[in-house]
């Protein structure tokens, strides 16, 4: 079997299970103590807080450990939320943030503050001028990831740090997928990032804030962790993800360019084996190991069983999934194809006979679905008509794009096909359909149920 999913969670690395072995012993009693095995307690706790400060750049008493990245993510936003709120209630995100992040900006205007979510461009990146743009004098805080869990796309962040800093706004950055491959450049102010994504334990994750920054932690006071984390410390959880943070980072120049290479071999020779296919994701300015693409007339949820089935653990950000019917924030925020998604991450030692196999099963896989959903095999050439429509209310992704692709050809070249779906991914992929195969999306207008969907045919 190959777990290609790391991006989500990464498998337990050699270091961290040493660490945590070995600190099973020393590091059960409370730190706070004074006898013996307290004190012991307390020189793993600091040593192991000297050691992540080390790797993320920050001074040991400017770091936190946490229950998890998203508690991280809530306490930092709460807090410098609430350390400045003389200043206003204004939060600025960008559109590709993780939920954990959009989840609290969610519950800031629930509780009347205000929210700019900042767009980006087709690769997935926030222009560092739009960010700037989006800054105000009641603007309380700042969020911005350093690399997209998606589609690994990096962010500008020592340029929105640059500008947050001339504008007096603190930048929270979220460095949850980038931290593993290095720091996070940049005069950021705070910073989370979490133990499970680089190979340390789950259940630990890091909060940085910088001196200087005003905060003001919420909930009831603790004595602990800086009033920021409240509860007893997991010490020898919290060793093994310092230990380990330490050890892939020292791997990470070298692991890197190999990954790199093969996610290269990923990106430039998927399109030629499986057709109606869209790579996504800056192709340069990207995490090393991480490598997204979308395939039309497929069922993202069967791919992914199917890629299941022939030994491979990837990921999908897909619309036609289990856990949700709705596209990705993220793609449907770069504008690009969400049907058929899937996202490979690779982990570290993964061996290039792994990718090899990969890229022998994917065409196979694909096809066979395309086959289930009776998607065309080649463009229609049936008796032409000026315009048609297209019923696709009720069918989930990707028929409204399936049954689009069997009749356009019976349309004449200016000829407009006219597709009704209630499916919200259809706002998303028919356009990314019109832009892969050349036809011009005309755009949407109301229905008696759902949408009515556009598209002149150009070629």
């Amino acid at each position: 079997m190959s777990y290609f999913d790391v991006a989500s969670s990464a498998p337990l690395h050699p270091v961290a299970r040493q660490a945590l072995q070995a600190s099973l012993d020393e590091g059960w009693a409370d730190p706070a103590r004074l006898y013996r095995e307290g004190r012991r307690a307390r020189l793993l706790l600091d040593a192991a807080r000297e050691a992540a400060a080390d790797a993320v750049g920050c001074r040991p008493d400017e770091l936190s450990f946490t229950s998890s990245g998203t508690r991280s993510v809530h306490s930092g936003i709460a807090g410098a939320l609430a350390g400045r709120r003389r200043v206003g209630r204004h939060l600025v995100v960008s559109a590709v943030e993780h939920s954990s992040v959009l989840h609290a900006a969610a519950a800031l205007e629930a509780d009347g503050g205000t929210v700019t979510e900042v767009p980006v461009d087709r690769s997935g990146a926030v222009p560092s001028a739009s960010y700037a743009a989006a800054l105000r004098p009641d603007t309380a805080l700042a969020c911005l990831q350093s690399a997209n869990h998606e589609v690994g796309t990096e962010q500008p962040v020592a340029d929105v740090a640059s500008a947050c800093r001339a504008a007096g706004v603190p930048l929270l950055v979220d460095a949850a997928q980038s931290l593993p491959w290095g720091r996070v450049g940049g005069e950021w102010s705070l910073l989370a990032a979490s133990a499970h994504k680089w190979g340390g334990p789950a259940g630990v994750g890091l909060l940085v804030v910088r001196k200087g920054v005003r905060f003001a932690p919420q909930g009831p006071a603790d004595e602990r962790e800086s009033g920021r984390a409240p509860g007893f410390e997991n010490i020898p959880a919290v060793v093994a993800a310092a230990a380990s943070l330490r050890a892939v980072q020292a791997e990470a120049a070298e692991e890197g360019a190999r990954l790199r290479e093969l996610t290269e071999r990923i990106r430039a020779r998927v399109p030629g084996l499986v057709p109606d296919v869209e790579v996504v994701g800056d192709p340069v300015r990207r995490l090393p190991h991480l490598v997204t693409f979308s395939c039309l007339y497929v069922d993202g949820e069967t791919v992914l069983h199917e890629l299941d089935r022939a030994g491979f653990s990837v990921s999908s950000g897909s619309s036609c999934t289990s856990s949700t019917l709705t596209p990705s924030h993220v793609l449907k925020a770069m504008g690009v194809l969400s049907e058929g998604n899937v996202r490979v991450s690779l982990p570290r030692g993964t061996q290039e006979a792994d990718v090899e196999r990969f890229l022998d099963v994917l065409p196979g896989v694909v096809a066979g679905v395309r086959e289930q959903l009776g998607a065309p095999v080649a463009p229609a050439s049936g008796a032409q008509s000026a315009s048609l429509v297209v019923d696709a209310l009720g069918k989930r992704c990707p028929l409204p794009v399936i049954e689009l692709a069997k009749v356009i050809g019976d349309v004449p070249v200016g000829g407009t096909v006219t597709v009704l779906a209630d499916d919200e991914a259809a706002r998303l992929d028919i356009p990314a359909w019109c832009e892969m195969r050349g036809q011009e999306y005309v755009g949407e207008e109301p229905a008696d149920h759902g949408r009515a969907y556009v598209v002149r045919r150009s070629s």
